[in-house]
């Protein structure tokens, strides 16, 4: 059951103003927009920010960026993450996975089962036939208790309790998000438990590098650094196969327009998704820890986003399968097609797979996961 609302009547106004050098604080929220209770936890927003025109709004309601503000090419502020400009209109919506922390196991799991040192679990089914991102108590839909604050940082915990929509163990998390002074959201992650458990956290975004949500995103220029991907059957669960990216659709080892083969629904890796929704297993080169996993951007404004990751894949989202909601932030109303995903992870169903990397946490073990996204302009 997702958690109920206490509606926040009216939209927050945005502030006004922006000065040169410094943080923008035109597109931002107003943090009493998200002052309320949920199960007899306080929810909150707080800004992280940097000097150089960067700004990040996270509320602790699932750990969720709710704002994102870049400077384009010409230094106009640009907030590149669909939300909602209130608490109450994010629990209202159908839309949960704008912006939050996913898990215990991001992405999605076979018809939501899987058997752990001979002893099979059941997950609730919330994307039928399977369980996503965690299931309908995913931590997406947790109130997270801040445990540090600064101008440019913030970390959060949560502790899923043993039997959480069907998954074992206690498992403790936390994640911290930190701005950086060039114009980087570092993201680290780290997770421990009381029992062995499938742990596969990451963060759900939608980019949209033009700054309004009503605009396509087809006109931004992939790059992946990947030459091979993980393709599926009909529900988005992995076959089990790794097979090459070269001529095939999901081939972004030179940067392509995202609308430049979206439609092709002959190519099965398109249909099923209505669009891109795969999983690409990145090329390591083994030389450090985290390495460049992809590059989005967007020639209109120069606006350009690299992300960085210690994980072994990256799922791509197109949004093809976005519903129109009610309008978000600045009043726009988002279409299919309008905000991508790029997730940082594991493979999907890996704990059904065991060619794929292991995703099974064990007492005494740490989880950590490390992320980086940092903008530019070109």
């Amino acid at each position: 059951m997702r958690l109920l609302p206490l509606l926040l009547g009216g939209l927050a106004a945005a502030l006004t103003g922006c000065t040169t050098g410094s943080a923008p604080t035109s597109l931002l929220l107003e943090a009493s927009a998200f002052d309320t209770t949920l199960d007899n936890r306080p929810v909150s927003l707080h800004t992280l920010r940097n000097d150089r025109g960067m700004a990040v709004q996270i509320t602790n309601y699932g750990a969720r960026v709710v704002s994102l503000v870049v400077p384009d090419r010409d230094g106009t502020p640009t907030d590149v993450v669909w939300g909602y400009p209130t608490i109450g209109e994010y629990l209202a919506s159908d839309d949960v996975y704008s912006g939050p922390i996913v898990g215990r196991f991001g992405n999605r799991i076979a018809r939501g089962r899987f058997t752990l040192d001979s002893t099979t679990y059941q997950l609730s089914i919330n994307n039928a036939p399977n369980h996503l991102h965690g299931g309908n108590a995913g931590v997406w839909n947790r109130v997270w208790e801040i445990t540090a604050s600064t101008d440019s940082s913030l970390t959060l915990h949560y502790l899923s309790p043993d039997g959480e929509d069907g998954y074992p163990g206690n498992l403790s998390m936390s994640v911290t998000y930190t701005v950086t002074a060039d114009n980087a959201l570092r993201l680290s992650y780290d997770a421990t438990t009381d029992r062995p458990t499938p742990c596969n956290l990451t963060w759900h975004p939608y980019f949209n590098l033009h700054g309004r949500a009503d605009r396509s995103t087809d006109s931004h220029q992939l790059y992946v650094c990947a030459s091979r991907y993980t393709p599926t059957d009909s529900t988005l669960i992995p076959t089990g196969e790794i097979l090459p990216v070269a001529e095939t659709p999901a081939d972004f080892r030179t940067p392509t327009a995202v609308g430049a083969r979206e439609y092709d629904t002959t190519s099965s890796l398109i249909r099923y998704g209505k669009g891109y929704d795969l999983n690409f297993v990145l090329d390591k080169t083994g030389t450090a820890a985290v390495e460049k996993a992809a590059e989005l951007y967007e020639p209109s404004n120069g606006i350009l986003l690299t992300i960085y990751t210690d994980q072994p894949g990256l799922q791509f989202y197109s949004g093809g399968c976005i519903s129109p909601a009610c309008p978000g932030k600045h009043g726009q109303q988002r279409t299919p097609y309008s905000g991508i995903a790029l997730e940082t992870q594991n493979f999907p169903d890996a704990p059904n797979q065991p060619a794929f990397p292991n995703s099974i946490l064990r007492p005494g073990e740490h989880y950590n996961h490390q992320a980086i996204y940092q903008f530019s302009t070109k």
